[in-house]
C-alpha cells in the first residue's frame, strides 16, 4: 500500500504539473497534438497510396439531439487523427504527389468554414480560412469553393471512407456536409471504399509517444475516478450519483468528456454489458456496482472497468467470483507481448473462468462459459474507445484492454446464491518491445486493496445538499 500511495502522488504531481503549464497558454494546453504530429500522419498515409491517387475524408456529421438542438460536436477520428481541425463541414484531400492548385504546389487540401460573424455569435469562434492554414499547416480553402473543384484529370483512384447516410440537409447552407457529400459524388471519380479504413487501421494501432502520453493522462484521470468512488460509495447511492461522481473528477483534472456512456450498474443491472440507464434511485446494502468509466482527455478515451461491494466488504459469494474474473484477468495480461495473437488474451481468460466455473457447480462442461463470459477480452483504444486495428499479432505502442467478466443474471440456471453477481475488471495495457504495463495500476484491483480503499475517508463524506421538495 505504501508503494500504491506513491504511485498515487506521482500521478497527482504529474496531473499537477501539466496543469500548471496549460495556465501559460490556456487556449492550447501544452500537451495538445500540434500541426507536426497530424501532417506525419499525412505523410504516413501518402506512402501508402498508390501512384496518381488521393485519399477524400470528410468531417463527422453534426448530431441532432431534438428539434432545434444539437449535440456537442465530435470530430471523426480519422479526420481529427489528419488534421486537428475539430469544427463541421469540412473535406481533407491528400494527395500521392504534389499538385499545382492556383499556381501553388500543395501535397493536401483542406476546405473549411469560412468565418461567419453572425454564425461565430451564436456557436463560437471558428478558425476560418486563414486561421485554419497558420493552426493546422494545410493549404485551405473554403468549403464554399469545393462545389467548383476540379480533380486533375489523371486522377485514377479516390480512396474514401463509407460516405455517412443519415446527414441532415441544411438549405440554407450550400456548403454543409449534406452538400459537400453531394457535390462529391458529382465529380463521379472512380472511388475505393474499403482499402482506407484498412490503412488507418494500421496506422492507428500502433501509438506515437505523444498518443501514449494523452492516454496515460486519460487513464490516470480514470483511475483516480475508481480511487474517489471507491471512498465515497455508500448504500442507497443512486446510481446516477455514482456515474456523477466519476464524472466529476474526470472534469476536475480537465477531462470535459466520457470516450462512451458511462455504466454503472448496481446488482443484477451489473449483468447487462452496456447498461447506461443509472436508473436505480438506491444502491443495496449487498450489492455490488459495476463502473465501466472512461474519460476522454484531448480526444484520447480510457476504458477501466472496477466492480466494488456497496457496503464496502464482498460477501463470501462475490469474493469468489470476483477472484475467479481477477485469475483470469491476470492471465490475459500476461499474454499481452509483441507477437502474441490478437485473441490470446481472451483464450487465456475463458479457459480460466470456464474451468473456475465448473469446479463452482455453475457449469458442466467448458463449452457453456459463454452464457456467463459473452464477449471478447481486448480491444484497442485510442481516439475511439473500441480504436481500429488490424486485430492481427500485438505490435509495439499498442494499447489495449484486458476486461473479462462474469455475469450470473436473476434465474440463471444454477444456485440462486450466485444471481444477480455482475462483475467486471477492466485495464488498459501498453504493449511495448521489453513486455507490458498496465496504466490503470493506480486503481485497486484486489479484493484486500478494494476493501483496504473503501475504508478511505472521502473528501466528499460531508458533502450534503439541501433537499428539494
Amino acid at each position: 500500500m505504501a508503494a500504491f500511495r506513491l504511485c498515487v502522488l506521482l500521478v497527482w504531481a504529474t496531473i499537477t504539473a501539466v496543469t500548471a503549464q496549460s495556465r501559460v497558454l490556456p487556449d492550447k494546453p501544452s500537451d495538445t497534438l500540434d500541426k507536426e504530429f497530424h501532417r506525419q500522419r499525412r505523410e504516413q498515409l501518402r506512402k501508402q497510396l498508390p501512384a496518381r491517387s488521393v485519399a477524400v475524408f470528410f468531417a463527422a456529421p453534426v448530431r441532432n439531439r431534438s428539434n432545434d438542438v444539437d449535440y456537442y460536436y465530435h470530430q471523426d477520428p480519422d479526420f481529427y487523427y489528419l488534421t486537428g481541425y475539430t469544427e463541421p463541414n469540412a473535406v481533407l484531400i491528400v494527395y500521392a504527389e504534389p499538385q499545382t492548385i492556383d499556381g501553388k504546389q500543395v501535397q493536401d487540401l483542406l476546405f473549411v468554414q469560412p468565418n461567419d460573424p453572425r454564425a461565430e455569435q451564436w456557436n463560437g469562434k471558428r478558425l476560418g480560412v486563414e486561421g485554419a492554414s497558420a493552426a493546422l499547416g494545410i493549404a485551405t480553402q473554403p468549403n464554399t469553393a469545393y462545389q467548383k473543384f476540379q480533380f486533375n484529370k489523371d486522377l485514377q483512384k479516390a480512396y474514401i471512407k463509407p460516405l455517412p447516410t443519415d446527414v441532415r440537409d441544411d438549405k440554407r447552407d450550400n456548403a454543409d456536409l449534406y452538400s459537400l457529400l453531394e457535390q462529391f459524388k458529382a465529380k463521379n471519380l472512380t472511388t475505393d471504399a474499403k482499402a482506407l479504413e484498412m490503412v488507418m487501421g494500421q496506422m492507428r494501432e500502433q501509438k506515437t509517444p505523444e498518443e501514449i502520453n494523452l492516454l496515460r493522462k486519460a487513464v490516470a484521470i480514470s483511475a483516480m475516478g475508481q480511487v474517489e468512488v471507491m471512498k465515497a460509495m455508500q448504500p442507497n447511492m443512486s446510481e446516477l450519483e455514482v456515474q456523477g461522481l466519476h464524472e466529476f473528477v474526470h472534469n476536475k483534472y480537465g477531462a470535459h468528456f466520457v470516450g462512451y456512456p458511462s455504466i454503472v450498474g448496481a446488482g443484477n443491472n451489473g449483468c447487462v454489458l452496456h447498461y447506461i440507464e443509472s436508473a436505480k434511485p438506491a444502491i443495496g446494502n449487498n450489492e455490488l456496482v459495476l463502473m465501466d468509466v472512461g474519460a476522454e482527455y484531448k480526444g484520447y478515451t480510457a476504458d477501466v472497468t472496477r466492480t466494488i461491494p456497496a457496503n464496502g466488504k464482498f460477501s463470501p459469494e462475490q469474493k469468489i467470483i470476483y477472484e475467479l474474473v481477477l485469475k483470469a484477468q491476470d492471465a490475459g495480461i500476461e499474454q499481452c507481448k509483441v507477437g502474441s495473437q490478437f485473441s490470446a488474451p481472451t483464450q487465456a481468460a475463458q479457459e480460466v473462468i470456464a474451468e473456475g466455473l465448473i469446479k463452482l457447480g455453475i457449469i458442466k462442461n467448458k463449452s457453456e462459459v459463454r452464457r456467463y463470459f459473452p464477449h471478447g477480452a481486448t480491444h484497442y483504444i485510442g481516439l475511439d474507445v473500441h480504436d481500429p486495428g488490424t486485430y492481427g499479432p500485438f505490435k509495439p505502442n499498442s494499447v489495449v484492454t484486458v476486461e473479462p467478466g462474469i455475469y450470473i443474471p436473476e434465474g440463471s440456471p444454477c444456485d440462486k446464491k450466485w444471481w444477480g453477481i455482475g462483475i467486471r475488471i477492466e485495464d488498459d495495457i501498453l504493449i511495448t518491445e521489453k513486455g507490458w504495463e498496465n496504466l490503470s495500476k493506480l486503481a485497486p484491483r484486489t479484493v484486500a486493496d478494494i476493501e483496504k480503499m473503501m475504508a478511505q475517508p472521502s473528501a466528499l463524506d460531508d458533502f450534503k445538499l439541501p433537499e428539494i421538495r
